[in-house]
């Protein structure tokens, strides 16, 4: 697991440059001049991928654009990206436009020799805030930017890889060769769960939604804590459960606690709307939400960009999936799952020790969650931590934006 982009990305590039065999990479969107290091030398993504090229096959799939120019990327500037990218190299790109209107291909992948996935929430882009970051996010003049993204080996990247491969032969009509299924490696039982609308590919006609059916069941079996991050809060699917498990909490020390952006980039009202639908149902006080920011800083200048679900700390979900009717339903998405204790323990544990500013490993949840989260997103004042209160939403706004919002917007 890797916690911020600063981690990730230097990782990911390490794995390209050993490239034996194969380089695959599918994104939402990619910039060609998008630094994947920054020492002891800048590196591009471009001039990463075009070495790797000389020696390997190298393929790169991105999201065509929105169709018409109601938001970014279009598909003229996919297309330009795409260009420059492959421009003088050997690098093989495609477009692919099998998406619903409004909707797109949001999964963040790259596959290594068919041995190596990485999978998560990081663009390989500049667009909208540098990716490359580090907690707790205090150095930057421009926006920060918090996210995650996993290493995978064994045999699940066989999944992986064969997402990939069917999205590049229905695209290109170019078939990818087979890879042999790897063997098991590590301790980690790992099952790749993903988004596909139906009728997107003829191959998988009725489409795939385990992304929804893992969150949904590991919530509702949830008994002591239920710890989101995410982009987005606007799914009426999951705020349902989450609704119901603070009503009955299934245990007295039962708590949900809920990291989100302080301005997300689309879908403000819809997430307050749906967050005033948990306000209602709390009435027991086992709901925290709240954001991160530089630390000291009265503005949050940190993007909340990670799809991170764990509960009870023996269950953990991280990939492209945000909890909106777009990545649950209609966009294209990858997500990791895994039931390793100690894995979702210690991912929770760094997580919380970065939002703190504190070392949280063996520290009892619930009571770092009363002592240390609720003090820090009730107190008001300009914090030392970066967790901070979430900007108040009225239990009164926009209370079913979100369900119209998913029956209009997302199909």
């Amino acid at each position: 697991m890797y916690i911020d982009g600063a981690s990730a990305l230097p990782a990911i590039a390490a794995a390209i440059r050993a490239a034996r065999s194969s380089v695959f990479v599918a994104g939402w969107i990619i910039t060609p001049g998008f630094l994947m290091e920054h020492d002891p030398i800048p590196v591009t993504l471009r001039d990463l991928l075009a070495e790797a090229a000389e020696r390997v096959d190298v393929r790169v799939l991105v999201w065509a654009g929105a169709p018409a120019n109601l938001f970014h990327p279009t598909r003229s500037e996919t297309r330009r990206d795409l260009d420059a990218l492959v421009a003088g190299t050997r690098i093989r790109g495609a477009t692919d436009k099998r998406n619903r209107p409004m909707h797109c291909h949001h999964e963040k992948l790259v596959i290594i020799d068919g041995i190596i996935a990485f999978v998560g929430g990081i663009d390989l882009t500049d667009v909208s805030g540098d990716r490359y970051d580090s907690g707790p996010h205090d150095h930057r003049a421009t926006l920060g930017w918090h996210d995650a993204a996993a290493a995978l080996a064994g045999p699940s990247v066989a999944d992986v890889a064969s997402h990939f491969a069917l999205r590049w032969e229905a695209t290109t009509g170019e078939p990818v060769a087979a890879v042999a299924v790897p063997a098991a490696a590590g301790r980690s039982r790992v099952q790749v769960v993903r988004t596909v609308p139906e009728h997107t590919y003829s191959v998988l006609e009725r489409g795939d939604f385990t992304i929804l059916a893992a969150y949904l069941g590991a919530l509702r079996g949830a008994q002591r804590l239920i710890y989101l991050e995410n982009q987005f809060l606007w799914s009426p699917e999951v705020v349902a459960v989450l609704c119901d498990k603070l009503l009955r909490p299934p245990t007295a020390d039962f708590r949900l606690c809920i990291v989100l952006p302080s301005r997300p980039n689309n879908g403000n009202d819809d997430t307050r709307g749906q967050l005033a639908l948990l306000i209602k149902a709390d009435h027991h006080r086992r709901l925290l939400v709240g954001t991160i920011g530089p630390p000291g800083r009265t503005q949050p200048r940190v993007y909340v960009h990670a799809k991170i679900g764990i509960i009870d700390d023996t269950w953990l979900t991280i990939g492209s999936a945000n909890l909106n009717e777009h990545s649950l339903f209609n966009d294209t998405e990858v997500n990791l799952v895994s039931d390793d204790v100690e894995l979702a323990r210690s991912v929770r544990e760094r997580l919380w020790s970065e939002h703190l500013g504190m070392e949280c490993a063996g520290e009892d949840p619930l009571t770092l969650i009363e002592e240390r989260w609720r003090p820090q997103i009730q107190g008001g004042a300009i914090s030392a931590v970066a967790l901070r209160a979430l900007p108040s939403a009225s239990r009164r706004s926009a209370r079913l934006l979100g369900p119209l919002t998913g029956l209009v917007v997302d199909g």
